[in-house]
């Protein structure tokens, strides 16, 4: 028999087969290395096939692991590199890494690693590239990895580290690229990373670093890329970067970094990308950049940079980015920077830049995108500009520009977005505008241009936001743009446009359409129900004919729904209940009959429903309730009878109003009203209800109740009380309504006080001694008037006609114990003592007396000249004052007269002044919104128009200013004040004459104190302007001290109020504007001030005027000179 003889070799595989098989260890068949990586694998929880396929003990020949996926082997068999870079691994790094004492390269990018980074991996000491890149490790970075002295490029960018940097790390002597951006790292950066010397790209943006950058970076002499934006970073940048003559990146974006931006030295010509956006720099644009010759971009944004911008970057022949949008520059464009041949893009938006547009500009043949907008440019856009062919964006919104839109613009085919909304553009838009472009985003509001709208904008077939909204076109929409399906927005409100509206196919992509306030007729087309993107329709205000159709309820994602103002007919449509998206439901003012269908109880997301003046018939809704995030509910001047649900009680939500005026309810109001603790408004008025007002006590949110005109009986709710005062009117049609002696306060309505039924039958006494008592009272009372007028007639014999009371003399007040009343004032102010003093005015001091129970007074003392005292006309005067009644008047409570003064007393006013409103320096609450001002406008009118026109004798307040018009808690203003002038002229000791306040005397009164009505109608008029613009009368914000009414008409020199407006007005109502209805009733308010302020008095309205132009703007019914109370 034959031996069969084998080679070592074969007996070795021989055995490990046999191992193998016999599931024995293979401890014998791989290398050290070998072993290493599958303990390694063990850590792994996902690897791809090619490692289950090659990471075996006997898969490689050689007893090494050389052969298996993502290893190389050095010339000794040794592990060199790890790579399973985008491989799909998931799992964790064993610390058994470190036991690779060979490896060079660990590349485990862009997997799934979990776990924290091993500090065994420091033991790889010969590492020359380490890549932990796109994972989720989680932990701090390891103090151990800085004993990889050979490691040169760094990578452990995305992932979740956290924690401090290690010094160690930046005194690795080989270390070129450090990357570790998009972590959570945290602490300062290091002053170690002045070490590394061979240093070129240093990326750790996106973490949390915090301090200052080290000046010691600057010894990083090879350093070409910066990135640490996005951190929060603070202190000055370094000047040692200007020493970094590699660099050609920095980027220090969002951070919080401060000081002058010191850049820009003659080492910076390999410099080519500079972002410095988004913190809190001191000074100018650094004019040095001029010496960066290579740069390519410029972007600091709002980096709250002033000054002017230097011309020097016109020398940047490279530049392709200049981004200095959203700090606070002022000058105009320098002539220069058309020099900028490669410019691409120029974004200065958002600055106080002005001038007009150099064209200059017209030199930049590649520029792409030119972003001014919301700035202060004047003139027109140089033709030079409207030629740059190149040009796709053209965005000067919000400016002062003017001119017409030249045909040039019309050739430019590459143009996509033109926004020129908010500026002074006028004349016809060209006729051929789209033919050669594919035109995205027109957005024209807010001009005056006119003409019809051009066909051809379209024509591309991209157009996605067509707005030609508050301009004066005429004609009839294109049918070209009605079938322009890629129009998403389509905003063609305020314009004087007609026809019929554009029907939409199927696969129109309108989703926001806005065409109210024009004269379109006809019917709603049934075919905007086919356009399903569409999520917010207003055709308000226009001539709109038919019924709603019942296709707008296949908008299952409409949110907003106006048809108001219109000419509609018939019931509601069933089939809006489908509109499950529906925010904001107003068909108010049409011609809408029938009922409210009850399938409109699957409108939950409904906030407001306004169904006012129309002819709806029926109860009110009884699916209300249902309706949980109702805020507003307006339901007034219809036909809805019956009583109100006690449901509504579940509308918890309502916050703004429930308006159920002008119909025919009847019954009580339900107690479950008691639970609408929001509800700041209530109008029930005009109805047939019943019963008592006690529930409205209950709403703690209450702000005004109008209950006139019904049947109602009892007390008026102490929650009622300042509106009683204020607004009585609002309680009146109610003849058996009372009010409560409690209340402590006059009775100047046409109600009585309430009668005391717990004291009647209980004193026991019979008829006869009752009528005996009061006899007995009538005659007494009768004998001492008879003996006080004895007394009086007694001294005036002795004293002569003009000699002075040497008493305190009381003149008058409402309060049954005068004397008493004033004690009480004297003790609560400490005797008139300083710290309660609240305001001081020509004519006095006034202080603050509280006088517990909720009494909160005004005492205002008006300290006289020593040959003034009480005579028969102060007398006269101050009974004067003190009868008048009017809602926006201050009451006169109570007058004493004593020997060195007088004391007025009025009600407290817990919001101040409209001065402390408008301008205090902490205003609280007071945003202010337009219909606060207008409602404040309107009250002051009301008022001046009660002194001038129904008081007898007139009077003429002579002193309207800010300070005078107090507001109350619900900011009703109230003037005060009112009579003084008169009365006090030549009285006080502060001054002979009362000529009013600087820059709200009437020019004709500027040298006399003779005063008419025309002079209040003035002041008026200026603290009109005060309102919309919330700008002081002097105003040091205006140039060469002049006044607001100057200020005001020389920003309006060159153009309309309706267009200027913007530029004048509060801030804080800027998104107001938006609102057409607003913007309207502004512009009518700023009109009138400047008709108030003309120079020539005759010119100038009378109050009854303009109370009436301010009713009629808002379509108010209170237009009479006021409520007397």
């Amino acid at each position: 028999m034959k031996k069969n003889l084998r080679s070592p070799l074969e007996s070795l595989l021989l055995f490990c087969l046999f191992v193998s098989t016999t599931h024995i260890a293979s401890v014998s068949c791989l290398n050290s290395e070998g072993l290493t990586l599958l303990s390694l694998l063990k850590h792994l929880e996902k690897v791809p096939k090619e490692v289950t396929s090659t990471w075996k003990p006997n898969s490689s020949p050689s007893a090494t692991p050389c052969n298996w996926f993502g290893i190389t082997c050095d010339d000794s068999n040794n592990v060199a590199s790890l790579n399973f870079t985008r491989s799909d691994v998931s799992g964790q790094l064993g610390p058994e890494i470190g036991d690779l004492r060979s490896l060079q390269i660990l590349d485990l990018s862009t997997n799934t690693f979990s776990g924290t980074i091993p500090s065994t991996l420091g033991n790889c000491t010969k590492l020359l590239y380490l890549d932990l890149s796109e994972n989720e490790f989680t932990g701090k970075i390891p103090n151990t990895l800085g004993d990889l002295k050979s490691v040169a490029d760094l990578y452990l960018y995305v992932n979740y580290l956290t924690g401090e940097l290690p010094e160690s790390l930046f005194r690795i002597p080989a270390l070129q690229t450090f990357s570790v951006e998009y972590n959570n790292l945290t602490g300062s950066i290091p002053e170690s990373i002045g070490e590394a010397k061979e240093l070129l790209d240093l990326r750790m943006f996106e973490n949390r670093f915090s301090g200052n950058i080290p000046e010691s970076i600057g010894n990083c002499s090879k350093l070409e890329v910066v990135y640490l934006h996005k951190n929060e970073l603070v202190g000055s940048l370094p000047e040692s970067f200007n020493r970094l003559e590699n660099l050609t990146e920095l980027f220090l974006g969002n951070n919080s970094l401060t000081g002058p931006v010191r850049l820009g030295s003659t080492n910076c010509k390999n410099l080519v990308g500079l972002e410095l956006s988004y913190n809190n720099f001191e000074g100018v644009v650094p004019p040095e950049l001029g010496n960066c010759s290579n740069l390519d971009g410029v972007v600091i944004v709002s980096g709250n940079l002033s000054g002017t911008i230097p011309a020097s970057l016109g020398m940047l022949k490279k530049l392709t980015v200049i981004n200095l949008s959203e700090n606070r520059l002022s000058g105009s464009i320098p002539e220069e920077i058309g020099n900028c041949s490669s410019l691409k893009m120029l974004k200065l938006n958002n600055n106080q830049l002005g001038g007009e547009i150099p064209s200059s500009l017209g030199k930049l043949k590649k520029l792409e995108s030119l972003e001014l907008f919301e700035n202060r440019f004047s003139g027109e856009i140089p033709i030079e500009v409207w030629k740059i062919q190149s040009l796709a964006q053209l965005l000067v919104y919000q400016n002062n520009l003017t001119g017409e839109l030249p045909l040039e613009m019309t050739s430019l085919k590459h143009l996509k977005k033109v926004t020129l909304f908010e500026n002074g553009f006028y004349g016809e838009i060209p006729s051929s505008l789209g033919v050669h472009s594919s035109l995205e985003e027109i957005d024209f509001i807010n001009n005056k241009l006119t003409g019809e709208i051009p066909p051809n904008l379209c024509h591309g077939k991209k157009l996605t936001v067509l707005n030609l909204g508050s301009n004066h076109l005429h004609g009839k929409i294109p049918t070209s743009i009605g079938h322009c399906k890629s129009i998403e927005r389509f905003i063609l409100r305020e314009n004087n446009l007609s026809g019929l509206l554009p029907e939409f196919s199927q696969d129109h992509s309108v989703s926001f359409l806005d065409f109210n306030s024009n004269g379109f007729e006809g019917p709603i087309p049934r075919s905007f129900g086919s356009s399903r993107n569409l999520s917010s329709i207003n055709l308000s205000r226009n001539k709109l004919t038919g019924e709603i159709p019942s296709e707008l309820g296949n908008l299952l994602s409409l949110g907003y729904l106006n048809l108001s103002r219109n000419l509609l007919e018939g019931p509601l449509p069933p089939h809006l209940s489908n509109c499950v998206s529906l925010e904001r439901f107003d068909v108010g003012f049409n011609k809408l009959n029938g009922s409210v269908p009850s399938s409109y109880n699957t409108l939950k997301g409904l906030a407001t429903l306004v169904l006012s003046e129309n002819r709806f018939s029926g109860g009110i809704p009884s699916f209300l309730p249902e309706l949980v995030k109702l805020s507003d509910l307006q339901l007034a001047r219809n036909a809805f009878g019956g009583e109100i649900p006690s449901s509504v009680g579940s509308l918890q939500n309502l916050i703004y109003g429930l308006d159920l005026s002008g119909n025919g309810l009847t019954g009580e109001l339900p107690d479950s009203l008691r639970r609408l603790l929001k509800l700041t408004r209530v109008n029930v008025s005009n109805n047939k209800l019943t019963g008592s007002l006690s529930v409205l006590g209950n709403l703690t949110s209450l702000l005004h109740a109008d209950v006139s005109n019904n049947q109602f009986t009892g007390p008026i709710p102490e929650k009622l009380k300042n509106q009683l005062s204020s607004d009585p009117s609002s309680f009146s049609g109610n003849p058996n309504l009372c009010i409560p002696r409690s209340f402590l306060i006059s009775n100047n309505s046409e109600m009585s006080y309430c009668v005391d039924q717990s004291r009647r039958g209980k004193s026991g006494l019979s008829t006869w001694k009752i009528v005996l008592i009061s006899v007995l009272s009538s005659l007494f009372v009768l004998v001492l008037v008879l003996a006080l007028v004895f007394f009086v007639c007694l001294r005036g014999r002795r004293r002569g006609p003009e000699e002075k009371p040497k008493k305190d003399a009381y003149v008058f007040t409402e309060e049954p114990a005068p004397s008493q009343l004033l004690n009480k004032v004297l003790a609560a102010t400490d005797n008139l003592n300083e710290k309660h003093i609240i305001g001081r005015g020509a004519h006095g001091i006034v202080y603050r007396a509280s006088l517990g129970s909720g009494e909160v007074y005004a005492v205002k003392r008006l300290v006289f000249a020593s040959h003034i005292r009480a005579n028969q006309s102060m007398m006269r005067e101050i009974e004067t004052i003190g009868k008048v009644r009017h809602r926006n008047l201050i009451k006169l409570e109570g007058f004493w007269l004593r020997k060195e003064d007088g004391l007025m007393l009025y009600r407290y006013m817990p919001r101040g002044s409209l001065y402390d409103v408008l301008h205090g320096v902490s205003p609280k609450e007071d945003v202010l919104e337009w219909s606060a001002r207008y409602n404040i406008a309107l009250g002051v009118a009301h008022g001046l128009a009660y002194l001038h026109y129904d008081c007898h004798p007139p009077i003429v307040h002579r002193d309207i200013k800010p300070e005078n018009i107090l507001m109350d808690s619900d900011l009703e203003p109230h003037i005060g004040d009112f009579g003084l002038a008169r009365l006090l002229d030549g009285s006080t000791v502060s001054t002979a004459t009362v000529t009013g306040t600087t820059g709200y005397i009437a020019p004709e009164n500027a040298f006399k104190t003779v005063r008419g009505r025309e002079s209040d109608v003035y002041s008026y008029g200026v603290v009109l302007l005060e309102l919309v613009t919330r700008k002081r009368a002097v105003d040091k914000s205006f140039p060469d001290s002049t006044d607001i009414v100057s200020w005001v008409r020389s920003m309006l020199s060159n153009s309309s109020v309706d267009d200027m407006v913007s530029t004048i007005i509060d801030p804080v109502l800027v998104e107001e504007l938006l609102d057409s209805d607003l913007r309207e009733q502004i512009v009518e308010v700023t009109e009138l001030a400047l008709s108030c302020t003309e120079r020539d008095p005759v010119k100038r309205p009378t109050m009854r005027e303009v109370v009436k132009v301010l009713c009629d703007a808002q379509g108010l019914g209170r237009c009479s000179s006021g409520s007397v109370r």
